[in-house]
């Protein structure tokens, strides 16, 4: 029995066809028109300043721009399983497989900030923990939760793409957009009638209230707030 194999034409029609079943970018899975997340990159000065790392030198900035890329892919990792497409968690482990000797050599550099410039021993180390445990909750968010997930997915991709040694460049222009994301800022064409709404309620006044019976004046004036008409 002869097999028929597939014309070359016939091949290159089924790619035309299975071409638009690609997966869409990040911004899809949220939103039909995103908001604009973008933002200059850090300099050193404006790195300093975004860090919490006064005073730094470069290579404690440097240090700064990778160590902060860990915390924001890890927070990303733990809070945005709830969409498995933006691959947060893999992203995460990539980068830190990726990028481990520069991550080690970061966390050393920012314990000698701390031991610099609080005090060698316990008080430099305490306040090398109470910096991490700082920037992790500066990362966490609830209401921009979408926003953030989305601008972690895009920059964590860049970080597992990028050469050893570099992940502070990718935080130096990947992190500035991390963190303007944690800012509310949802839909842009249909609006976010969820967040926008506003429940109108009564004064709870106790001179509007007698047996637990709102007064008439107050009654009027909340029928008013709300647009209601007699």
């Amino acid at each position: 029995m002869k097999v028929r194999l597939p014309s070359r034409r016939a091949l290159f029609s089924l790619a035309i066809a299975i071409a638009p079943v690609a997966a869409p970018p990040a911004a899809a899975q949220f939103y039909w028109s995103p908001p604009d997340m973008s933002a200059p990159p850090l300099t050193d000065t404006t790195a300093a300043t975004a860090l919490g790392l006064p005073g730094a030198t470069p290579a404690e900035i440097k240090a700064g721009l990778a160590w902060n890329m860990r915390a924001a892919l890890n927070v990303a990792a733990l809070q945005c399983q709830f969409e498995p497409t933006l691959l947060t968690v893999g992203n995460y482990n990539a980068m830190i497989a990726h990028h481990d000797a520069e991550l080690d050599a970061a966390q050393a550099t920012l314990l000698g900030y701390f031991q610099r410039t609080v005090g060698k021993g316990r008080a430099g180390q305490s306040a090398a923990d109470m910096y991490n445990t700082r920037i992790y909750s500066g990362y966490s968010t609830v209401q921009a939760q979408k926003g953030f997930c989305q601008e972690a997915a895009v920059v964590g991709r860049q970080a597992i793409f990028a050469d050893r040694g570099t992940l502070n460049e990718v935080g130096r222009v990947g992190l500035p957009s991390i963190k303007k994301a944690l800012v509310l800022a949802g839909e842009q064409f249909y609006g976010t009638p969820g967040y926008d709404y506003v429940v109108a309620l009564p004064s709870f006044d106790p001179k509007c209230w007698k047996k637990g019976v709102l007064q008439p004046l107050c009654h009027q004036a909340w029928n008013d707030r709300i647009g209601v008409k007699p």
